[in-house]
């Protein structure tokens, strides 16, 4: 596998600077974060259990085969993490890349299956180097199967990809709903690091909203993250993060390391995820039609402003923020009430959203007058 963990400074919050190495196969950088928190909902979860292998597979309508048992996952069960484990283990994969020249290991998860083939969901960094027919794909199941996949769409915006196999009626991951996650909640990762499939770790949701960054400069993908403490390592890229109900949450994609230069260096408790809500909506739109799309401001930011904030350089004609009115050097403070600290933070929070969406945007104006501009995201396609 390529070197590719690197130092950079990294800048958490307003006051703490560390010297780290972040990512899985990409480097990566975490930019001044806010955490907020939210009251969690834990509606009832059905399983069946298989009568034979103990697996526990996840039930959409409350109904089972007969070779399975129907059991209630439901709010208060206490589950553990060995039950989280055996809800997912199933439905999470491992992705295996060869090129010419060498490869690539991460993780999937199944995230739509018919009776003769199969959607996983994944990183787009850990298929890249098998992008445009450079390479193969080979998924290798919970229970010993592979089979060769092939690149459906990927978003490199967002790092997301999603693989489609010849092998149905596989067990799907349950869904959760990211934006119900409070800090401190308990959560469960699962993937293959260093190879070693169906590792599971556990950990806490150590905060949320933490604008992550990773890639080379002019090919970043921006991630709103999940940053969690449960142990994850190279390898686990694509793998799912999921809650106390066994549900993915996040997609976990990179890593903070104290390691100067190795690639395999292990975790040190900051790990982050892509919100599962996030990664549903470009999932979806990749499987309905091969691409997928982003939100847009319509507005170029000022990379050398070093205030609090992120100050636009110019607006373009037509597109979100001019037709709400900002106007070309205003400093952005908030969106939706989450303080932007600079220009990767607003980006950050903006991809957050889906095409579309409306957002209360408070800005200071040229003027040293303060304004809330309610603007509705434009939408364009997504590399």
């Amino acid at each position: 596998m390529p070197q590719i963990m690197k130092d950079m400074k990294t800048r958490i919050g307003q006051s703490t600077s560390l010297k780290v190495g972040v990512g899985f196969l990409l480097g990566a950088t975490i930019v001044g974060g806010v955490a907020t928190a939210v009251t969690p909902t834990s509606p009832a979860l059905k399983a069946c259990v298989d009568n034979r292998t103990s697996a526990m597979y996840y039930s959409a309508d409350g109904t089972c085969l007969k070779t399975r048992t129907l059991v209630d996952l439901g709010a208060g069960s206490g589950m553990s993490v060995k039950t989280v484990a055996a809800a997912a283990t199933p439905s999470v994969v491992s992705v295996d890349v060869t090129t010419a020249t060498g490869g690539d290991t991460g993780s999937g998860s199944i995230i739509q299956t018919s009776a003769t083939s199969s959607y996983i969901l994944t990183n787009n960094h850990v298929i890249d180097a098998a992008f445009g027919g450079a390479g193969t794909i080979d998924i290798e199941f919970n229970n010993g199967d592979t089979a060769r996949a092939t690149i459906v769409g990927r978003n490199t915006t967002y790092d997301l990809a999603v693989l489609k196999v010849q092998k149905g009626n596989l067990p799907v991951i349950a869904f959760g709903d990211s934006s119900k996650l409070s800090i401190g909640d308990p959560v469960v990762a699962i993937g293959s690091p260093l190879g070693l499939a169906s590792t599971v770790t556990s950990g806490i949701v150590s905060a949320l909203n933490r604008p992550v960054t990773t890639g080379n400069v002019g090919t970043e993908s921006y991630i709103d993250a999940i940053q969690t403490d449960a142990a994850i390592n190279p390898g686990n890229s694509g793998g799912a993060l999921l809650d106390s109900l066994g549900r993915i949450v996040g997609v976990n994609s990179a890593i903070a390391s104290l390691s100067s230069g190795s690639s395999t260096s292990g975790s040190i408790g900051l790990g982050f995820s892509i919100p599962i809500n996030e990664a549903k909506r470009v999932a979806n739109e990749i499987i309905t039609t091969g691409a997928s799309t982003k939100p847009v401001l319509g507005v170029y930011f000022d990379g050398t402003y070093t205030g609090v904030g992120a100050r636009i350089s110019s607006v373009s004609a037509g597109q979100a923020a001019d037709l709400a009115g900002i106007p070309a050097g205003a400093v952005i403070r908030s969106i939706d009430g989450i303080r932007i600290a600079d220009e990767v933070t607003a980006v950050v929070r903006i991809r957050s959203y889906a095409p579309g969406a409306v957002v209360s945007i408070v800005a200071d104006l040229p003027s040293g007058t303060s304004k809330t501009f309610k603007v509705t995201l434009g939408s364009a396609p997504s590399p």
